[in-house]
């Protein structure tokens, strides 16, 4: 591996930033995003997440397809439904770290978007 130049980091695997690039590319979605915000905080059924995140019931079962099928979230039943989780603590820390520093960044600077600066 080559050397990034930055402290004692190597590049990573091309695997490795493919995968990351996969991930990224499902979270894009501003939906996908919000559900797994949402799962970050806890547990939920697709019932309650389409509550909470404000979309269409089979909406949010195919964003949860697709997330569950890239291996972001996970389920287990509970009777006649489904329990979704996001069962990988890494990604939740992502999910709240990003989210997290960008609703701060809005809160602090809110007339950043009226200046043309963009997000």
């Amino acid at each position: 591996m080559v050397a990034a130049g930055v402290g004692d980091f190597e590049d990573p695997p091309a695997e490795v930033l493919e995968e990351a690039a996969a991930a990224f590319g499902l979270l894009a979605s501003p939906a996908r995003l919000h559900i797994m915000w949402s799962l970050a905080q806890g547990e939920s059924d697709v019932t309650g997440l389409a509550e909470r995140v404000g979309g269409a019931l089979p909406a949010v079962s195919q964003h949860l397809t697709k997330l569950k099928l890239a291996g972001l979230v996970r389920a287990r039943r509970e009777g006649r439904r489904q329990v979704y989780f996001v069962d990988d603590p890494d990604m939740v820390t992502v999910v709240r770290l990003m989210v997290g520093q960008l609703t701060d960044r809005a809160a602090q600077a809110p007339t950043r978007r009226s200046r043309g600066l963009g997000a």
